[in-house]
């Protein structure tokens, strides 16, 4: 039996080892960009999470011929009105260390003593097979920004996100309990649901 290929289109080695566990079982052969031969990334120029999901979507299943899920994620902050967003991983330049980028939200928030801390992360995901959307969702997790970034797990702004009902940051969280309440998580749990059906169908 010839398993469905699905390309996991990101480079990003701690969003790879996020997603595989949650499609795992299953019947799919999983590749990566790691994985073909290089495709040029197209330009997010989206306002949105959604349309970006589907720009890279579209981009990589027409360039590699192969059923494809993207996408694109962030952390938004209530009072930056709704900064970094789109441009999480971008924020300040793309190559700014991710400390940097915290003691700048840092310094943003602090001098606005009425600023709240909300905070959340959004993201949505979309799949594209021979130029046809064939599913997307999006999912969230409300926290707080954390006074201190904390932890040594996850990856980005996890040691920066405080998730209250644990009582701390997803960066000090095991794989597990992120994998359990993250954003990506839950949207990938849809995606594989989504999956096992349309396998049925």
């Amino acid at each position: 039996m010839c398993l469905v290929k699905l390309l996991v289109a990101t480079t990003n080695r701690s969003k790879i080892g996020e997603i595989v566990p949650l499609l795992h079982s299953l019947d799919l052969e999983i590749v990566t960009l790691a994985d073909i031969p290089p495709i040029v990334s197209p330009e997010e120029t989206a306002t949105t999470f959604w349309e970006n999901a589907r720009i890279k979507a579209f981009a990589y299943a027409a360039a590699s011929g192969l059923m494809t899920v993207a996408e694109d994620s962030g952390i938004e902050i209530a009072a930056l009105d709704g900064a970094p967003g789109v441009h999480s991983a971008r924020f300040l330049g793309i190559d700014v260390p991710y400390p940097q980028r915290f003691r700048e939200i840092g310094r943003r928030l602090d001098a606005d003593t009425n600023a709240t801390r909300d905070a959340r992360f959004v993201v949505a995901i979309s799949v594209v097979r021979h130029g046809e959307l064939l599913f997307e969702t999006e999912a969230a997790v409300d926290g707080t920004v954390a006074s201190e970034p904390c932890g040594d797990g996850g990856f980005g702004y996890d040691p920066l996100f405080f998730y209250p009902p644990l009582g701390m940051t997803l960066a000090a969280c095991t794989p597990l309990e992120k994998a359990a309440i993250s954003h990506r998580g839950r949207a990938f749990r849809d995606l594989a649901r989504w999956l096992a059906g349309a396998s049925r169908a």
